[in-house]
């Protein structure tokens, strides 16, 4: 039973495609079940969003508000793709300069909910003085979430030095070794520092203190004792609403700019079916030199088939192509597919002579890769991405290439091995039955539909009264 549409949501994400975009697909399927959505972001990332399907129009508006000056971020960087690493937190601290015209826009919507992502620990506090509910949507799964921890130990720092982070914290009762090595750490260490900007421990740790029950993008059918330990560590209802997998029959789920995937189809129609790895790390996470040189060797002598997406490190003027070994791409010509921009993911990720893909472990991407059944070979890059691979290759769902103990060192000799691995070999035909039976989890519509009404549901019976 659809909802009345008199029941009208805001929804807040970060200024992150990897959060718009799955924020976008829940305004969707809240639209389909009669809810009426607000969509709140800035005016550069709105026109990067997908076209909404013109029968969700009238239920979904796009509100645009400008994003603040702030000095030591360019003008033009609406999104954490359009800035290095090191200015995230000023990105953040000018994202929080929304605070007041977000405000002055719920005062004038009266929405029944807010739902909003974890940069936005102060909503709470304002749906509070309103009188409206509130949700915090984490687009983490429960297992990297678990680990994080519960808000009174990202509000108390508990953590007192990085080394903290390479362990199994005391919180978790069971046997795991889901937990950062050592670089890792030092890749996320800014997102921790108070000095610059309010630190994400404790924008996690208000997010959550602060919401009514917490809405997160995964399943128990998935990881059913990490949402029952997340649960007890929040103190509050925590409510799975699936996976959000994105409609592969509708191309209005795709990016606008879609007028290459000809190119790239052409390309696949010659190759036999599930041969090839599709090789991409999101909008985001960006190699080093020495990364995309040993990942192109180790590609160029994996002797699998490969398309190999790559993206111009964020705030540099380097060629990302010219950091490939030299006359790669003269190499690879009809084995390998090499492409510098954006691509059509999911198109890709379906077509039939995919069979695997070597990902940065974005849960986004996790998610369209099991989805599909593709087997995974992992190389987290930054944030949360150790974690989930931990969590994969713990499940049997993936290949971890192995970097160097200390250092974090990329080899050519690890891509190749975790490449035939997953992809050829004997030895990896169970994780390449475990992945393709995933597709009944990740990708079954009716099962994530049926998290979405049941989300829907306790919004309608758990509204404050106005």
């Amino acid at each position: 039973m659809k909802a009345s549409k008199s029941l009208k949501v805001v929804m807040v994400p970060w200024l992150a495609m990897g959060h718009l975009t799955p924020f976008l697909e829940l305004s969707k399927s809240l639209a389909k079940n009669g809810l009426q959505v607000y969509f709140v972001t800035t005016p550069n990332n709105i026109a990067r969003l997908p076209k909404l399907p013109p029968n969700l129009t009238s239920s979904i508006t796009l509100v645009s508000i400008p994003l603040p000056h702030l000095d030591g971020v360019p003008d033009q960087a609406e999104s954490s793709m359009d800035v290095p690493s090191i200015l995230q937190p000023l990105l953040k601290m000018r994202f929080d300069l929304l605070e007041s015209p977000i405000s002055a826009f719920l005062e004038e919507v009266q929405p029944d909910w807010i739902l909003y992502d974890f940069t936005s620990y102060w909503i709470p506090t304002m749906a509070a003085k309103m009188g409206v509910s509130c949700a915090y949507i984490a687009l983490f799964n429960a297992a990297s979430l678990s680990f994080i921890g519960p808000p009174s130990a990202l509000l108390g720092n508990v953590r007192s030095s990085l080394d903290d982070y390479t362990v199994v914290p005391c919180w978790i009762p069971f046997e795991s070794d889901i937990a950062y090595r050592p670089y890792e750490v030092v890749k996320f260490e800014h997102s921790v520092d108070a000095r610059i900007a309010t630190s994400d421990t404790v924008r996690f740790g208000n997010s959550i203190a602060g919401c009514d029950f917490v809405g997160i993008r995964t399943s128990p059918e998935f990881e059913p004792i990490w949402i029952n330990l997340l649960e007890k560590l929040y103190g509050k209802i925590v409510l799975p609403i699936g996976f959000l997998f994105p409609d592969c029959n509708n191309d209005d789920n795709e990016d606008l700019n879609c007028d290459n995937w000809a190119f790239f189809k052409e390309w696949l129609d010659r190759h036999e079916p599930g041969s090839v790895l599709y090789v991409a790390f999101g909008s985001e996470s960006s190699l080093t030199q020495e990364e995309v040189y040993e990942l192109g060797f180790g590609l160029e002598h994996s002797g699998v088939p490969f398309v190999l997406i790559l993206q111009d490190p964020p705030g540099s003027d380097k060629n990302v192509i010219d950091m490939l070994p030299e006359g790669f791409v003269g190499r690879v010509a009809g084995r390998g597919l090499v492409h510098r921009g954006w691509a059509p993911q999911v198109k890709i990720l379906r077509h039939q002579a995919i069979r695997g893909f070597l990902s940065h472990c974005g849960w986004n991407s996790v998610i369209e890769g099991l989805g599909l059944g593709r087997v995974l070979v992992l190389l987290p890059v930054m944030n949360d991405q150790g974690l989930v691979a931990r969590l994969l290759v713990g499940q049997g769902l993936g290949v971890e290439i192995e970097r160097g103990e200390k250092d974090g060192a990329l080899r050519s000799e690890s891509v190749i091995k975790a490449v035939r691995l997953a992809m050829v070999e004997k030895e990896g035909e169970e994780v390449r039955i475990k992945c393709r039976n995933m597709t009944s989890v990740f990708g079954d519509n009716k099962l994530n539909d049926g998290y979405i009404e049941a989300f829907v549901s306790y919004l309608e019976e758990n509204k404050k009264s106005k």
